[in-house]
């Protein structure tokens, strides 16, 4: 049986647990509301260039000499997936949600002769794929893959070193694969391919593509587009700012998401020290009683002795 000392000791060991938790959550819901409002701003326009984009796909789709990052390089024997996650945990199953999805992919792309590459931005999922896919990670030069302050000079950075392994010819399909946010209790892993561009899945990572009904960029007819200047000027200048805009809407998914999910881990943690509060507070409480009690007793005794 611990003595009370002890049990005072683990109290308020718990009650300072429960001060930091409860600090930490009203600092995620201040981030999360700026967070969410920053995802919330720059996904009608993510949205619109991506639904521009595939329709202008169509509907040149009969012409040959597409650029790459609109049509592919025809083939997809080498996969790059870029893995977002955040640079701390305290975050419930936030990164290990993407995590675990990372690996699925990699282990289903394996079987099927594919060869596979990762970029990973965030220090989570860097740490994991250092540890699970040594070998697959690639990076830019004395890169430290954290995802750090979303910025949109991140997401061109990240943007310009894709850019630069598709001209060197380092991989045929480029994927990204975030925690896309749709509440605090809800982050959902999803793959959005960026090269060759293709319809976002708007359902989770674990979808099935080939089911159009339910993506939310699904176009329902073609359309015939003029074009001033030429063609081949105008995807000149669109598809590299869609691919940086793409990256940077998964980015400040990625982070509303993480302070979402911080949150909610920490409300949980919260509740769950209050509740250890109670339990600790009773058995000390009934502690104390025995101590008494066994103390009168001890009392009483030696007085009917004398």
């Amino acid at each position: 049986m611990a003595s009370l000392k002890e049990l005072r000791a683990r109290i308020n060991s718990v009650k300072s647990t429960k001060k930091i938790t409860s600090a930490m959550k009203m600092v995620a819901a201040a981030k999360m509301h700026r967070a969410e409002r920053r995802s919330r701003q720059a996904q009608p326009f993510a949205t619109a260039m991506q639904r521009i984009l595939v329709s202008l796909k169509q509907s040149l789709e009969d012409r040959s000499g597409l650029p790459t990052l609109l049509a592919g390089t025809g083939k997809d024997n080498i996969h790059l997936i870029i893995s977002m996650s955040s640079d701390r945990g305290l975050a419930g199953g936030f990164n290990s949600n993407i995590n675990r999805t990372l690996r699925n992919k990699v282990k289903c792309l394996q079987q099927q002769g594919k060869q596979v590459k990762i970029f990973p931005v965030g220090l989570k999922t860097y740490i994991y794929c250092r540890g699970e896919f040594p070998d697959l990670i690639v990076g830019p030069k004395h890169a430290d893959y954290r995802l750090g302050s979303v910025e949109y000079q991140s997401a061109e950075q990240v943007a310009a070193y894709v850019q630069t392994l598709l001209d060197e010819h380092q991989f045929d399909v480029c994927t990204i694969l975030y925690n896309k946010f749709k509440n605090v209790m809800v982050q959902t892993p999803t793959y959005l391919q960026l090269i060759p561009l293709e319809l976002a899945v708007a359902d989770g990572a674990e979808q099935n593509i080939s089911n159009k009904q339910d993506i939310a960029f699904q176009i329902t007819s073609q359309v015939d587009y003029m074009f001033e200047p030429e063609a081949e000027e105008v995807l000149h200048r669109l598809l590299p700012e869609n691919l940086k805009i793409q990256i940077f809407a998964a980015m400040l998914e990625t982070n509303a998401g993480e302070q979402g999910a911080r949150m909610t881990a920490m409300d949980s943690a919260t509740r769950n020290a209050g509740k250890a509060i109670d339990k600790l507070s009773l058995y000390y409480n009934r502690t104390r009683q025995a101590n008494i009690t066994n103390e009168l007793t001890e009392v009483i005794s030696g007085a009917n002795a004398a």
